[in-house]
């Protein structure tokens, strides 16, 4: 399964992305133990506006980047060189305003979620992009804010801003399928951010409003019923979460003091809340991302030095580890380790 392949990795061959605010809209890091290498080169076509997510493929060869000005989407090789050469824009651009990009588990997929309707847009991939797959025969009712495949390959959800806030999908090489029913119980607000389980039996939802982040079952029937809310809430908005590598934590970033929090988590759904890191972000945080050995998290924000990462074990979070020599340019939106 796919836990046990993310696991296998050694933490010395990672890197490190954070989509930006501001030129040059993404950054990328070397990542080890020790924490932050030395900067990459930027890449020689940058994105074109505000970056707001960022993705590796997940045999790494790829990085992916949606922002605000057209063409929406912009994608790049990778190796441990840094940034190849810029990929060609696909022949028919997301219609909006980038928001969330996601490949799915084998490469074969890539999808935008965006500010325009059809609000979310998929492409086959291979070594760039392919013919736009059809729009799902039933769309989000809103921006797509955030997309994510299943780790299985069997389905795609988007979170949006418009009830019921989150929408999913089965998936295959032919495209979408028919809608899934709605959870019973839905999200109570604006979905900012959607991630499955590595075992492809949970999804998560960050959202707007209290509790901020609403959890479910997931099978091939779609929604199960809702997981209780946690004991304790998050500190705002569920802007961004994941859950670690071997399932037994879920993150979320939010935008209330302390901008992140983290909980145990199993199959019952929230555990006990992990005690805050003794070294806070500094200010409300966008995105969570657990390295692929699950032994740090990172987290993006709205303020110098606009990336912070801790150590991260079963007992949760550890010692903060050294900002990098080369902070980004400014603001940051969403960040990713490689796979």
């Amino acid at each position: 399964m796919l836990a046990g392949k993310l696991l296998s990795a050694t933490s010395s061959d990672q890197q490190i992305a954070v989509a930006l605010s501001t030129t040059p809209f993404v950054t990328v890091y070397p990542w080890s133990s020790a924490g932050f290498g030395t900067k990459y080169a930027n890449p020689a076509t940058l994105p074109t506006g505000l970056s707001q997510g960022v993705s590796f493929s997940y045999d790494g060869s790829t990085i992916a980047v949606a922002h605000q000005i057209t063409p929406f989407i912009t994608v790049y090789p990778w190796s441990t060189s840094g940034f190849g050469t810029k990929y060609a824009n696909p022949a028919t651009l997301p219609t909006g305003s980038g928001t969330s990009v996601d490949f799915n588990y084998d490469g074969s997929a890539i999808a935008v979620a965006h500010a325009v309707t059809p609000f979310v847009t998929v492409y086959p991939w291979s070594a760039g992009f392919g013919t736009k797959y059809a729009n799902p025969a039933t769309l989000p009712s809103g921006t797509g804010l955030g997309v994510a495949f299943s780790p299985d390959g069997t389905a795609i959800a988007i979170a949006h801003s418009s009830t019921p806030f989150i929408t999913a999908y089965p998936w295959s090489g032919s495209g979408f399928g028919t809608k899934y029913a709605n959870p019973a119980t839905l999200p109570t607000g604006s979905g900012y951010s959607v991630d499955f389980s590595s075992n492809s039996s949970q999804i998560a939802v960050g959202h707007s409003t209290t509790p901020f982040v609403t959890a479910y079952p997931w099978s091939g029937s779609g929604f199960g019923t809702k997981y209780a809310n946690p004991a304790t809430l998050p500190g705002g908005s569920g802007f961004g979460l994941r859950f670690s590598p071997d399932d037994s934590a879920l993150a979320i970033t939010d935008f209330g003091s302390p901008y992140i929090a983290a909980y145990a988590w199993s199959p019952s759904g929230f555990g006990t809340k992990y005690a805050n890191p003794a070294v806070l972000p500094a200010s409300a945080s966008t995105d969570p991302a657990f390295s692929k050995t699950g032994d740090a998290l990172a987290i993006s924000q709205n303020s110098s030095p606009y990336i912070a990462a801790y150590a991260w074990s079963v007992s949760g979070f550890g010692a903060k580890y050294a900002d990098p020599t080369t902070l980004p340019s400014g603001s940051s939106n969403s960040v990713a380790f490689t796979k």
